[in-house]
């Protein structure tokens, strides 16, 4: 059975509440039906009318029905779980009339989330800057799972597809929380739209003191 969580409840931990509709085995009247023994059960039909039919009893087995329950569990979501792994909750499974019922197994799975990606002990974003913060330099914040502050901060140019680091600032290790992952921020930088006037592009060509370099190359090759 999965169970969906949050990035921010595998950050965190939490307690999350499940509604488990069970049959559970309830005594009954009459003789239980089973494969144990054959015995001659005698039935009325009418006035001086009987019928004799065979039927499979058993002394020592008990005459019970399946009725559904309704029984709320309290499901450990620890830090730092991953994706696909179990909680089990012994003899939560399925009844068996002739047996101990067996157990549930519940599988974490991970809701997407729309600032942070999952890889491993390791998260994932995405940051669009400006084209002037791009090229001046630039200070932001990033809210962590938890509420937490990350600064990200670059003082020279960046350029689309540059990528951060963050050191501690992934997901706690499950089997150690005191050691975390690391966080990936991504830049993509917004151009200006339309055109600029000639001034403009005077004045960025003086600003920038370089001459047009026009480069054609395989980009698929990586030259």
């Amino acid at each position: 059975m999965d169970l969906w969580v949050t990035l921010e409840e595998l950050y965190s931990g939490n307690f999350v509440e499940v509604v488990r509709n069970k049959p559970v085995a309830k005594p009954a009247k009459g003789t239980r039906r089973c494969n144990c023994r054959q015995e001659m059960v005698t039935r009325q039909l009418g006035p001086g009318r009987f019928q004799m039919t065979q039927q499979t009893v058993c002394d020592e087995c008990p005459a019970v029905k399946l009725v559904n329950e309704e029984k709320l569990l309290e499901v450990e979501v620890e830090p730092g779980m991953r994706d696909g792994q179990e909680q089990v909750f012994v003899a939560e499974g399925e009844p068996h009339i002739d047996g101990d019922p067996g157990d549930l197994k519940l599988k974490i799975r991970t809701l997407p989330h729309p600032v942070f990606e999952r890889k491993g002990d390791d998260l994932y974003t995405n940051i669009t800057i400006s084209l002037t913060d791009a090229l001046v330099g630039f200070e932001t914040e990033i809210t962590h799972l938890d509420g937490h502050k990350v600064t990200v901060s670059r003082e020279k140019v960046t350029w689309p597809g540059a990528r951060l680091r963050k050191k501690n600032e992934g997901m706690p290790n499950y089997d150690n929380n005191n050691l975390k992952g690391t966080l990936y921020v991504t830049f993509d930088v917004d151009f200006p739209k339309g055109d600029l006037s000639s001034e403009n592009k005077e004045a960025i060509k003086k600003i920038l003191g370089e001459e047009s370099k026009t480069k054609i190359y395989n980009g698929l090759r990586g030259y």
